[in-house]
């Protein structure tokens, strides 16, 4: 099997595709930005770091913005970080256009006497059963480091949610989408283990 890692130089793709190979060890993990390479891949993983539109400048840019699109239409679909909020419409930092893929849009936090970015370790509480839980207990903690996030138009699309002074979504399903705001590849047992789940997973 072949997961696509979408590479347009906004991610920490490195720690991202060596997580992947750690519980994927028979699989192919590539890290590309090669449309035809994304829409020949069994899953795709979107991850990315930084500023939102530097992000989706940068995604289109790479020619991968289409076979992105695609994948999150029809394939085991992960997104990390930004890679979770540029499935909304709409993002705040830089009134920036999303790919419209979920609706909702992507606020900047604000929490009184509280930091931001939001940076470090949190649990995760989950919202609703799904496969991607598989063997992961509620409160489970992973790690963020965010100064936005997901807010869906719709409640069903929240899968997990986080206190950090008030309380937000930090994961969303939706049919072969899964995307989360934390990062699994920093979050030792609980996020390795979300990324099998990820790798066995049948939408």
């Amino acid at each position: 099997m072949k997961i696509a890692v979408v590479d347009y130089g906004m991610g920490n793709l490195r720690s991202v595709s060596k997580a992947l190979e750690r519980v994927a060890p028979r699989d192919e993990v590539l890290v590309t930005a090669d449309p035809q390479a994304i829409r020949g891949a069994e899953r795709v993983v979107v991850p990315g770091q930084g500023a939102m539109p530097d992000c989706m400048r940068q995604l289109a840019a790479s020619g991968a913005r289409e076979a992105v699109i695609e994948a999150a239409s029809r394939k085991p679909f992960l997104g990390i970080c930004i890679g979770l909020q540029m499935l909304f419409d709409r993002g705040e930092e830089g009134d920036t256009p999303g790919l419209g893929i979920l609706p909702g849009r992507v606020p900047r936090l604000s929490v009184a006497g509280l930091k931001i970015p939001h940076m470090g370790w949190n649990e995760v509480l989950q919202e609703r059963p799904h496969a991607m839980w598989a063997g992961i207990a509620d409160r489970s903690r992973f790690y963020f480091v965010h100064s936005y996030y997901p807010q869906p138009a719709e409640r069903a699309l929240t899968a997990a949610s986080c206190d950090y002074g008030t309380r937000f979504t930090c994961a969303v399903a939706r049919d072969n989408i899964f995307a989360v705001q934390f990062h699994p590849e920093k979050s030792q047992n609980s996020g390795l283990r979300l990324l099998s789940n990820f790798v066995q997973w049948r939408p």
